[in-house]
Protein backbone atom coordinates (compact mmCIF):
# COMPACT_ATOMS: atom_id res chain seq x y z
CA UNK A 1 0.00 0.00 0.00
CA UNK A 2 1.24 3.62 -0.91
CA UNK A 3 0.81 6.02 1.65
CA UNK A 4 -0.92 9.28 0.61
CA UNK A 5 -0.20 12.49 2.90
CA UNK A 6 -3.47 14.29 3.13
CA UNK A 7 -3.67 18.36 4.16
CA UNK A 8 -4.27 17.87 7.17
CA UNK A 9 -4.88 20.01 10.47
CA UNK A 10 -1.23 18.81 11.39
CA UNK A 11 1.05 17.98 8.94
CA UNK A 12 2.22 14.79 9.10
CA UNK A 13 4.69 13.06 7.18
CA UNK A 14 5.56 9.42 6.03
CA UNK A 15 9.15 10.40 7.67
CA UNK A 16 7.23 11.38 10.98
CA UNK A 17 4.88 7.92 10.73
CA UNK A 18 8.07 5.93 10.59
CA UNK A 19 9.46 7.52 13.06
CA UNK A 20 6.79 7.09 15.50
CA UNK A 21 5.92 3.30 14.32
CA UNK A 22 9.45 2.53 15.01
CA UNK A 23 8.89 3.70 18.68
CA UNK A 24 5.80 1.86 19.10
CA UNK A 25 7.57 -1.99 17.61
CA UNK A 26 10.97 -0.71 19.72
CA UNK A 27 8.85 -0.46 22.78
CA UNK A 28 5.86 -2.88 22.38
CA UNK A 29 6.91 -5.35 19.65
CA UNK A 30 3.59 -4.39 17.67
CA UNK A 31 3.94 -4.26 14.00
CA UNK A 32 2.43 -1.44 12.70
CA UNK A 33 1.76 -1.68 8.87
CA UNK A 34 1.54 1.34 5.76
CA UNK A 35 -2.29 0.84 6.63
CA UNK A 36 -2.46 2.24 10.21
CA UNK A 37 -1.00 5.74 9.03
CA UNK A 38 -4.41 7.52 9.35
CA UNK A 39 -4.82 5.70 12.37
CA UNK A 40 -2.17 7.14 13.66
CA UNK A 41 -2.93 10.95 12.48
CA UNK A 42 -6.34 10.28 13.56
CA UNK A 43 -5.51 8.81 16.90
CA UNK A 44 -2.14 11.52 17.74
CA UNK A 45 -4.17 14.25 16.54
CA UNK A 46 -5.30 14.42 19.82
CA UNK A 47 -2.16 14.58 21.77
CA UNK A 48 -0.38 17.41 19.35
CA UNK A 49 -3.51 19.65 20.30
CA UNK A 50 -3.80 18.96 23.70
CA UNK A 51 -0.03 19.89 23.45
CA UNK A 52 -0.02 22.66 21.77
CA UNK A 53 2.47 21.95 19.07
CA UNK A 54 2.47 22.99 15.48
CA UNK A 55 2.90 19.03 13.98
CA UNK A 56 3.79 15.49 13.68
CA UNK A 57 7.34 16.46 13.81
CA UNK A 58 7.69 18.39 16.72
CA UNK A 59 5.78 15.81 18.51
CA UNK A 60 8.33 13.40 17.66
CA UNK A 61 10.70 15.51 19.19
CA UNK A 62 8.58 15.91 21.90
CA UNK A 63 8.03 12.22 22.37
CA UNK A 64 11.99 11.72 22.46
CA UNK A 65 12.47 14.87 24.68
CA UNK A 66 9.61 13.85 27.53
CA UNK A 67 9.53 10.37 27.52
CA UNK A 68 8.72 10.00 30.97
CA UNK A 69 5.57 12.61 30.03
CA UNK A 70 4.40 11.31 27.50
CA UNK A 71 5.30 7.94 26.29
CA UNK A 72 2.42 6.00 28.26
CA UNK A 73 -0.18 8.04 26.29
CA UNK A 74 1.56 7.90 23.23
CA UNK A 75 1.13 3.92 23.78
CA UNK A 76 -2.26 3.82 25.06
CA UNK A 77 -3.26 6.52 21.96
CA UNK A 78 -1.98 3.51 19.33
CA UNK A 79 -3.11 0.29 21.26
CA UNK A 80 -6.55 -1.01 19.38
CA UNK A 81 -8.57 -1.83 22.49
CA UNK A 82 -11.70 -4.24 20.70
CA UNK A 83 -13.69 -6.32 23.14
CA UNK A 84 -17.31 -7.58 24.57
CA UNK A 85 -17.92 -10.09 26.73
CA UNK A 86 -18.13 -13.53 26.23
CA UNK A 87 -16.35 -12.63 22.97
CA UNK A 88 -15.88 -16.07 21.07
CA UNK A 89 -18.16 -18.21 22.91
CA UNK A 90 -16.64 -21.19 22.34
CA UNK A 91 -13.75 -20.96 24.02
CA UNK A 92 -16.30 -19.70 27.22
CA UNK A 93 -18.08 -22.76 26.43
CA UNK A 94 -14.77 -24.95 26.17
CA UNK A 95 -13.59 -23.62 29.58
CA UNK A 96 -17.00 -25.13 31.33
CA UNK A 97 -17.24 -28.15 29.63
CA UNK A 98 -13.51 -29.45 29.33
CA UNK A 99 -11.23 -27.35 31.16
CA UNK A 100 -13.31 -26.92 34.55
CA UNK A 101 -13.96 -30.40 35.03
CA UNK A 102 -10.33 -31.49 34.46
CA UNK A 103 -9.49 -29.19 36.80
CA UNK A 104 -11.73 -30.02 39.27
CA UNK A 105 -10.29 -33.49 39.67
CA UNK A 106 -6.09 -32.47 38.90
CA UNK A 107 -6.63 -29.76 42.14
CA UNK A 108 -8.60 -31.12 43.93
CA UNK A 109 -5.76 -31.04 46.85
CA UNK A 110 -4.64 -27.28 46.41
CA UNK A 111 -8.14 -26.13 45.74
CA UNK A 112 -6.58 -23.65 43.36
CA UNK A 113 -6.93 -22.16 40.14
CA UNK A 114 -4.77 -19.62 38.65
CA UNK A 115 -5.84 -18.05 34.95
CA UNK A 116 -3.83 -15.31 33.29
CA UNK A 117 -6.15 -13.01 30.46
CA UNK A 118 -3.06 -11.42 28.66
CA UNK A 119 -4.18 -8.31 26.65
CA UNK A 120 -7.39 -7.83 29.05
CA UNK A 121 -8.03 -4.68 27.27
CA UNK A 122 -11.30 -2.45 29.09
CA UNK A 123 -11.99 -6.04 31.25
CA UNK A 124 -14.81 -7.99 29.44
CA UNK A 125 -12.50 -10.82 29.04
CA UNK A 126 -11.37 -11.42 32.67
CA UNK A 127 -14.91 -10.71 33.87
CA UNK A 128 -16.23 -12.94 31.42
CA UNK A 129 -14.24 -15.91 32.47
CA UNK A 130 -14.70 -14.71 36.24
CA UNK A 131 -18.36 -15.08 35.47
CA UNK A 132 -17.98 -18.57 33.94
CA UNK A 133 -15.39 -20.09 36.44
CA UNK A 134 -17.82 -18.76 39.64
CA UNK A 135 -21.01 -20.29 38.18
CA UNK A 136 -19.43 -23.58 37.36
CA UNK A 137 -17.09 -23.92 40.25
CA UNK A 138 -18.08 -25.03 44.45
CA UNK A 139 -17.73 -21.90 46.42
CA UNK A 140 -14.84 -22.88 48.45
CA UNK A 141 -11.85 -22.95 45.79
CA UNK A 142 -9.75 -20.27 45.33
CA UNK A 143 -9.98 -19.29 42.20
CA UNK A 144 -7.33 -15.89 40.99
CA UNK A 145 -7.48 -14.53 37.60
CA UNK A 146 -4.46 -12.09 36.88
CA UNK A 147 -5.22 -9.11 34.03
CA UNK A 148 -2.97 -7.88 32.16
CA UNK A 149 -2.68 -5.04 28.82
CA UNK A 150 0.10 -2.36 27.94
CA UNK A 151 -2.66 0.64 28.10
CA UNK A 152 -3.42 2.05 31.33
CA UNK A 153 -6.18 3.73 30.17
CA UNK A 154 -7.59 0.45 29.63
CA UNK A 155 -7.03 -1.00 32.89
CA UNK A 156 -8.47 1.57 34.69
CA UNK A 157 -12.09 1.30 32.70
CA UNK A 158 -11.73 -2.14 33.76
CA UNK A 159 -10.81 -2.07 36.84
CA UNK A 160 -13.85 0.31 37.67
CA UNK A 161 -15.33 -2.18 36.13
CA UNK A 162 -18.40 -0.19 35.02
CA UNK A 163 -19.99 -0.24 31.68
CA UNK A 164 -22.84 2.14 29.19
CA UNK A 165 -25.63 0.12 28.76
CA UNK A 166 -24.82 -1.19 25.05
CA UNK A 167 -22.16 -3.24 26.25
CA UNK A 168 -24.27 -5.34 27.74
CA UNK A 169 -27.44 -5.56 25.54
CA UNK A 170 -25.76 -8.77 24.14
CA UNK A 171 -26.08 -10.70 27.38
CA UNK A 172 -28.97 -12.77 28.42
CA UNK A 173 -31.42 -11.43 31.86
CA UNK A 174 -30.17 -13.85 34.03
CA UNK A 175 -26.48 -12.72 33.46
CA UNK A 176 -27.39 -9.35 34.03
CA UNK A 177 -29.07 -10.16 36.95
CA UNK A 178 -26.46 -11.77 38.30
CA UNK A 179 -23.39 -10.49 37.61
CA UNK A 180 -24.62 -6.49 36.79
CA UNK A 181 -26.30 -3.40 38.98
CA UNK A 182 -27.03 -0.35 38.48
CA UNK A 183 -24.11 2.29 38.76
CA UNK A 184 -24.65 4.52 41.86
CA UNK A 185 -22.34 7.41 39.94
CA UNK A 186 -22.66 6.69 36.47
CA UNK A 187 -26.75 7.10 35.33
CA UNK A 188 -27.26 4.48 32.42
CA UNK A 189 -24.41 2.41 33.69
CA UNK A 190 -24.05 -0.61 34.49
CA UNK A 191 -20.95 -2.09 37.47
CA UNK A 192 -19.57 -5.72 37.32
CA UNK A 193 -20.21 -7.19 41.43
CA UNK A 194 -17.28 -7.30 43.70
CA UNK A 195 -17.64 -10.88 43.73
CA UNK A 196 -15.95 -11.00 40.46
CA UNK A 197 -13.82 -7.93 41.42
CA UNK A 198 -12.20 -9.73 43.71
CA UNK A 199 -11.02 -12.92 42.26
CA UNK A 200 -9.30 -10.57 39.29
CA UNK A 201 -5.80 -8.79 39.51
CA UNK A 202 -5.43 -5.66 37.11
CA UNK A 203 -2.03 -4.73 35.84
CA UNK A 204 -0.02 -3.01 33.52
CA UNK A 205 2.04 -5.22 31.40
CA UNK A 206 4.99 -5.05 28.39
CA UNK A 207 4.38 -8.59 26.63
CA UNK A 208 8.02 -7.91 25.48
CA UNK A 209 9.54 -7.48 28.53
CA UNK A 210 10.28 -9.69 31.73
CA UNK A 211 7.40 -11.14 33.26
CA UNK A 212 7.15 -11.07 37.00
CA UNK A 213 4.98 -13.80 37.34
CA UNK A 214 6.49 -16.84 38.60
CA UNK A 215 3.53 -18.57 39.69
CA UNK A 216 2.20 -21.20 37.17
CA UNK A 217 -0.96 -21.18 35.20
CA UNK A 218 -3.58 -23.50 34.61
CA UNK A 219 -5.18 -21.09 31.72
CA UNK A 220 -3.94 -18.66 29.80
CA UNK A 221 -5.75 -16.18 27.64
CA UNK A 222 -3.77 -14.37 25.10
CA UNK A 223 -6.56 -14.15 21.82
CA UNK A 224 -6.19 -11.10 19.42
CA UNK A 225 -2.57 -10.24 20.92
CA UNK A 226 0.00 -12.35 18.78
CA UNK A 227 -1.91 -10.92 15.31
CA UNK A 228 0.46 -7.85 16.26
CA UNK A 229 3.85 -9.29 16.08
CA UNK A 230 6.04 -11.14 13.23
CA UNK A 231 6.33 -14.14 13.61
CA UNK A 232 9.74 -14.63 15.33
CA UNK A 233 8.14 -12.82 18.47
CA UNK A 234 5.34 -15.10 18.06
CA UNK A 235 7.74 -17.90 18.91
CA UNK A 236 9.10 -16.29 21.42
CA UNK A 237 5.64 -15.19 23.56
CA UNK A 238 4.08 -18.86 22.64
CA UNK A 239 7.46 -20.82 24.22
CA UNK A 240 7.03 -18.04 27.29
CA UNK A 241 3.28 -18.92 27.64
CA UNK A 242 3.88 -22.39 27.71
CA UNK A 243 6.81 -22.31 30.40
CA UNK A 244 4.67 -20.40 32.48
CA UNK A 245 1.66 -23.27 32.18
CA UNK A 246 1.21 -26.18 34.42
CA UNK A 247 1.72 -29.47 32.83
CA UNK A 248 -1.01 -30.22 29.74
CA UNK A 249 -2.36 -27.40 30.01
CA UNK A 250 -4.31 -24.55 28.07
CA UNK A 251 -3.76 -21.37 25.98
CA UNK A 252 -6.82 -19.92 24.53
CA UNK A 253 -5.40 -17.19 21.07
CA UNK A 254 -7.45 -15.53 18.83
CA UNK A 255 -10.06 -16.44 15.73
CA UNK A 256 -7.78 -15.50 13.51
CA UNK A 257 -4.56 -16.67 15.21
CA UNK A 258 -2.88 -20.18 14.94
CA UNK A 259 0.48 -21.66 16.57
CA UNK A 260 0.41 -24.11 13.43
CA UNK A 261 4.19 -24.35 12.59
CA UNK A 262 5.31 -21.29 14.95
CA UNK A 263 5.64 -23.23 18.14
CA UNK A 264 5.74 -27.26 18.93
CA UNK A 265 4.88 -26.85 22.53
CA UNK A 266 1.16 -27.01 22.09
CA UNK A 267 -1.33 -29.07 20.25
CA UNK A 268 -4.87 -27.98 19.16
CA UNK A 269 -7.90 -29.42 21.22
CA UNK A 270 -10.51 -27.44 19.55
CA UNK A 271 -10.80 -24.21 17.49
CA UNK A 272 -7.72 -21.92 18.31
CA UNK A 273 -7.51 -23.97 21.55
CA UNK A 274 -4.65 -25.25 22.45
CA UNK A 275 -2.80 -27.73 25.01
CA UNK A 276 0.42 -27.87 26.47
CA UNK A 277 2.21 -31.12 25.10
CA UNK A 278 3.93 -31.78 28.27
Amino acid sequence: MAIVEKEREFKFTVDDFNVLRKLSNTYSGIQVPDERFDMFYSRLSKRVRKLGLRDFKEYCQYLNNHPDDEFTEFINAITTNLTSFFREQHHFDYLRDVVIPELLMRNKATKQIRIWSAGCSTGEEPYSIAMTMLENMPADWDIKILATDLDTNVLQTASDGIYTQDRVTDLSPDILKRWFMKSKSSPNHVKVKSELQQIIQFKQLNLMQEWPMKTPFDVIFCRNVLIYFDRETKATLAKRYAKLLVSKSWLFIGHSESLNQICNEFELVATTSYRKNT
